[in-house]
């Protein structure tokens, strides 16, 4: 019987292989995850500053674009 100790399936040796090649794609998910949630975060606050934008409006400002119609508008069209 020899005295070397046997690796274990759990052992250092199975998973120092595993870590080198996991490293890019664990980079790349982490990267894919922090962009996802600055997509979403950005999104959420344009939604929340158009809504606050919105509940600041006066009735004036519903009616703002009722004025004088230019008259090139009604042009005869020559």
């Amino acid at each position: 019987m020899s005295t070397d100790p046997l690796p274990l399936a759990g052992g250092a040796e199975s998973t120092e292989g595993a870590k080198k090649s996991s490293s890019p794609m664990q980079l790349i998910g982490w990267f894919s995850v922090g962009l996802a949630v600055a997509v979403v975060s950005v999104y959420v606050g344009i939604e929340l500053r158009s809504r606050y934008l919105f509940k600041k409006r006066t009735p004036y400002d519903f009616y703002s674009n009722v004025s004088e119609q230019p008259a090139s508008e009604f042009g005869v069209g020559i």
